[in-house]
């Protein structure tokens, strides 16, 4: 696993059942020097260039770091962006949330345009607005999954779409989207993983649901969420400070 961790401000992979990680970014204290992070919230492994992509948030800025041995900096994709969300698609175009101008940025690292893909039209509750996106997910057809964490729902919105529509409610941060088009959301306020079956207006509690907690069958505000092949999620129990690992229940 490689995990922003954010009080930390470093990231560290960690093998299943190590007992210490190893710190392949940041790790030298809160600052804004490339060889630092500031509060890292998302992360994401580019396999073509051999790097980590990070939302260096407290920093407002989106950097690059090598995952050869020996790399003691990265190098600023963009600045002047307060993100939090990152994913890619299959063309290698990022997308970006900026929580702070309620808008999620499509980018290619090739000509460094920047494109507004969702919101961008200031902070509100209309189909075609957000108001504080966090985490993100877009699949195989550049559909894009944005947590609208302030109005309290996660977003669909189709490529080229000008507004988005509503499929899930609650207190969502992390989400994955499976290829059924099932949604799976750590509901942070609620302290559980929750499934919605593609078209359901109701969802399923898969993990936690047991109130805020530190026992196993518990969560403690969880935010990150990301997926194994082998059919696993991994969840950031944030106040608990630790990583949970739950099999997916599947759908019919």
């Amino acid at each position: 696993m490689i995990i922003a961790d954010w009080g930390n401000h470093r990231i560290v992979r960690w093998k299943i059942r190590d007992t210490n990680g190893q710190v392949l970014a940041g790790g030298n204290g809160q600052g804004n020097e490339l060889n630092q992070l500031n509060c890292p919230t998302d992360l994401l492994i580019d396999k073509e260039t051999n790097s980590l992509i990070i939302c260096d948030h407290g920093n407002r800025r989106v950097v690059q770091w090598s995952r050869v041995d020996g790399t003691t900096e990265g190098k600023i994709l963009l600045d002047d962006i307060t993100c939090w969300g990152l994913a890619m698609d299959n063309q290698r175009y990022l997308y970006i949330s900026d929580i702070e101008k309620n808008e999620v940025i499509r980018y290619h690292m090739e000509d460094n345009n920047r494109i507004i893909v969702a919101g961008g039209h200031e902070r509100g509750f209309g189909l075609d607005q957000l108001n504080g996106p966090t985490y993100i997910f877009v699949d195989q057809h550049q559909t894009l999954y944005v947590s609208d964490t302030w109005n309290h729902r996660v977003m669909k919105w189709d490529k080229d779409a000008t507004e988005g529509s509503i499929i899930v409610r609650g207190f969502p941060r992390g989400l994955f989207v499976d290829v059924k088009g099932d949604v799976y959301v750590a509901d942070y306020g609620s302290h559980q993983l929750i499934c919605w079956p593609k078209g359901e207006t109701k969802g399923t509690v898969i993990a936690g649901g047991n109130a805020g907690g530190e026992e196993a069958n518990q969560l403690y505000y969880p935010w990150g969420l990301s997926s194994d092949r082998q059919g696993n999620l991994y969840v950031a129990d944030h106040s608990n400070h630790r990583i949970q690992r739950f099999p997916v229940k599947q759908t019919n």
